[in-house]
């Protein structure tokens, strides 16, 4: 999936957490009746240590505390960050990088790509990943591995 960016000067975040409330009651209505998993730019950098640069991006798109407090909101609602489960801690670990100023040759980045399951696939969870090496576009990949996911 593609999250709407909140837009430069912020002229989209109105829009932004429309879309977040309303995703979060669709997500919810669906983990109700079924394990979900989600996978995308979210164009949100949860915590500070999901970009390179925090001080100086606050209030930015992507890194608004509206942003960062719906995402928690969504996480608080039965949902799993996946990456952050397995490494809560981890630094220096991005999926995007501006094509500017060389930031991903500087590890200048942002984490905004994410894979999010309802709480309940946690113990089919084995690993998730952010593939920094694999290059192609502005963002890399990310992966999630589980164990018998059929059977949840």
């Amino acid at each position: 999936m593609y999250v709407p960016n909140s837009g430069s000067e912020l002229k989209r975040l109105d829009f932004r957490q429309g879309f977040d409330v309303a995703f979060r009651e669709y997500t919810s209505k669906l983990a109700a009746d079924k394990p979900v998993i989600y996978c995308g730019d979210l164009n949100v950098a949860h915590q500070t240590i999901d970009l390179k640069n925090p001080t100086s991006n606050h209030h930015h798109a992507g890194f608004t505390d509206e942003e960062r407090t719906d995402f928690t909101a969504q996480l608080d609602a039965g949902f799993t960050d996946t990456f952050r489960y397995f490494y809560p801690d981890q630094k220096d670990i991005y999926s995007w990088w501006s094509y500017r100023f060389g930031a991903r040759k500087r590890n200048a980045g942002w984490r905004i790509d994410y894979f999010v399951t309802s709480n309940d696939l946690q113990p089919q969870l084995t690993d998730a990943q952010i593939h920094t090496d694999i290059m192609g576009s502005d963002h890399c990949p990310v992966e999630l591995d589980t164990t018998n996911l059929l059977e949840a």
